[in-house]
């Protein structure tokens, strides 16, 4: 029964990330209309960084499909784990209205680097 639930969890999880990280090159969902200013700032000032928006989406897109793969889905949650990170406190510091998605989002990760903590083991001996 664990193993299904991770399963679920870990393919939800990777297709939202998936489609986060695709979306970054091909902009097909739109901005939200009503984003603070402090939002809209933060947001243009990432995308006038050429390479970060690139790379967050292709970091995005790969640890996502990572996360899918039973066999790599450790590797993809220390792949998504900054940027889980960078979301959060996002949330926390510029708008909080995505801030229980980012909460759910972020016990889905815990809960799958808790499942595979045996294959962490060996980064801290």
């Amino acid at each position: 029964m664990k193993n299904k639930i991770t399963f679920v969890l870990s393919l939800l999880f990777g297709l939202m990330f998936i489609n986060a990280g695709l979306n970054k090159f091909l902009n097909y969902m739109p901005m939200p209309e009503h984003l603070p200013e402090k939002m809209m700032k933060a947001m243009a000032a990432f995308t006038e960084i050429g390479w970060l928006m690139p790379l967050v989406g292709t970091v995005e897109a790969l640890g996502g499909l990572l996360i899918i793969i039973p066999k790599t889905r450790a590797l993809g949650a220390l792949m998504i784990f900054p940027i889980m990170v960078g979301i959060v406190l996002t949330n926390i510091v510029q708008d909080s209205s995505g801030l229980p998605i980012a909460g759910v989002f972020s016990a889905i990760l815990i809960w799958i680097m808790f499942v595979n903590k045996e294959k962490y083991a060996p980064l801290f001996r």
